[in-house]
């Protein structure tokens, strides 16, 4: 039986500021990706945010980024990668720390916009991602793009592997995502998405926005939580992979 994980970016609220539905979203994806406070979040939205998982029975991971509130992570940042590797590590710290006071543990990692996209593609920070993670929290999954330069630094780490696609986001023939300055980077129809994800499951391509076709592994499916009716497509995807026989599951949980 083919097995899936269903997970989405959460906890990205911060101070006054409200972003996205997480008690509405939550409940229907497998695992969460928790903003730590560089990007998004704040010290009372994790803690929220962490019991909010508990109270779903959702799979907790850390959702580190560059330190860009204004840009909300999406901006590349030019440093070195020992600051990277300090970086991830921090932020991984804080939110290990929410989980112990839930009696929950920090399942995974999961790198944050730029980050994510820039540790896909340059191998130099993908190995201070990938040595941060196997630093900090050594028995975690690793969330990276599928096929990506994250995919094997974090393999060559000793880490385990979680590869994921992306439900709401095109992509580009060599396997990227396309750039958000890009109109067509994000799918908003719902329908459109199913279809791509199913596609993904059943026949292990995703079509690249040239028409061509892209081998893809697909061990997580991402949605956006700060999507339009996000709680909604994630039901409605949920119900269509079971409906197909797929497990809906988080890479550690028991079959």
């Amino acid at each position: 039986m083919m097995r899936v994980d269903l997970n989405c970016d959460a906890g990205e609220s911060f101070g006054a500021y409200v972003l996205g539905d997480d008690e509405l979203l939550l409940p229907e994806v497998t695992s969460v990706n928790i903003a730590c406070g560089f990007h998004a979040g704040d010290h009372n939205v994790m803690a929220d945010t962490v019991k909010l998982a508990r109270d779903t029975n959702t799979a907790v991971g850390a959702h580190p980024g560059f330190q860009d509130l204004a840009g909300f992570g999406r901006r590349l940042i030019d440093t070195s990668e020992k600051d990277i590797y300090n970086s991830v590590v921090y932020q991984l710290g804080a939110l290990e720390a929410f989980c112990k006071t839930q009696g929950i543990q920090l399942q995974h990692v999961k790198p944050h916009g730029a980050l994510y996209n820039y540790a896909a593609v340059n191998a130099g920070t993908a190995r201070a991602v990938a040595a941060a993670v196997q630093a900090a929290v050594p028995g975690s999954f690793l969330y990276a793009l599928s096929g990506s330069a994250l995919v094997t630094a974090g393999k060559k780490a000793g880490l385990n592997v979680v590869q994921e696609v992306f439900a709401d986001r095109t992509y580009q023939p060599d396997g990227t995502l396309t750039s958000r300055k890009e109109a067509n980077a994000v799918i908003v129809e719902k329908e459109q998405a199913a279809a791509q994800v199913m596609e993904m499951i059943q026949e292990r391509t995703v079509t690249c926005v040239d028409g061509s076709k892209k081998d893809i592994q697909a061990d997580s499916i991402c949605i956006h939580g700060d999507g339009k009716q996000a709680a909604a497509f994630a039901k409605r995807l949920r119900e269509l992979l079971e409906a197909e026989g797929v497990q809906v599951k988080a890479p550690g949980a028991p079959v």
